[in-house]
């Protein structure tokens, strides 16, 4: 439960200044004035947070190997897939090399749009088509329960930062957008404390296991199931918040 009294309350910290510092700044006024809509902004700060967030969590992608304890094995299967999926990994390094020292733009984005289909076709075809591949991983241990870990960490942060992104566009204290934030965020941890307190198979059960982030990992994530009620809670919940949130800032233009 530590876990989760902390994580609506990071997620806090990284969208209370979107909206809130430029109402206190006196600077949200000249960017709605911009020559761009609401949901632009809107969509604009959250695609920027989130991409921030998942940054975060890519550090941990380097502990998969150790949790799925997996095995890898060359067999150097050169085929003609596998060389369409090394030449668009080549490319691809090549647009990179090419953005950071400031080449032709148009030649970078070449490389990158051509590495990219190259590198996605191959990959794909010389997984499914090749009898043997390039490198053989195995796993010996069921690596679903990490897969879906993953899958419910990005969704459920989605949902605190579209829900934290709404709050900041509310007030224009930062400190007060993250509080407000860290409140409504508890709203959807606390119910699993109060698990033990129903009987199991009750409409209450049923009604904190829906809106109980936790639950949702103790139960189905952490075991490698994909339960389709917490998807559709985050999913919804998500647009929902982005919805309020253009709502807000319109609101304030009309003003």
């Amino acid at each position: 439960m530590l876990f989760w009294g902390l994580f609506p309350a990071v997620t806090g910290i990284i969208t209370s200044r979107l909206i809130a510092e430029e109402r206190g700044s006196g600077t949200l006024e000249s960017l709605l004035t911009a020559p761009i809509r609401d949901w632009q902004v809107v969509l604009a700060k959250f695609v920027a947070c989130f991409a921030f967030y998942l940054l975060l969590w890519a550090t941990t992608l380097v502990y998969v190997p150790v949790l799925a304890d997996l095995r890898a094995e060359w067999q150097g299967n050169f085929t003609l897939y596998s060389v369409m999926l090394l030449v668009g990994i080549f490319l691809l390094v090549s647009a990179k090399f090419g953005f950071w020292f400031e080449s032709n733009g148009w030649l970078v984005l070449l490389f990158g749009l051509l590495g990219l289909g190259l590198a996605g076709a191959g990959g794909y075809l010389h997984a499914t088509k090749d009898a043997r591949h390039l490198v053989h991983i195995t796993a010996n241990i069921d690596p679903m329960p990490v897969l879906t870990s993953y899958l419910g960490v990005v969704l459920a942060g989605a949902m605190f930062l579209a829900l934290g992104l709404l709050v900041s566009s509310w007030v224009k204290s930062q400190l007060v957008a993250w509080m407000l934030s860290l409140l409504l965020g508890l709203g959807f941890v606390l119910p699993a404390a109060l698990r033990w307190q129903v009987d199991s198979g009750s409409q209450w059960d049923a009604f904190l296991y829906y809106v109980s982030v936790p639950e949702h990992f103790r139960r189905d994530f952490t075991r490698g199931v994909i339960d389709t009620r917490p998807l559709v809670l985050y999913v919804t919940a998500t647009l929902c918040c982005l919805y309020l949130t253009v709502r807000s800032l319109e609101a304030r233009r009309l003003r």
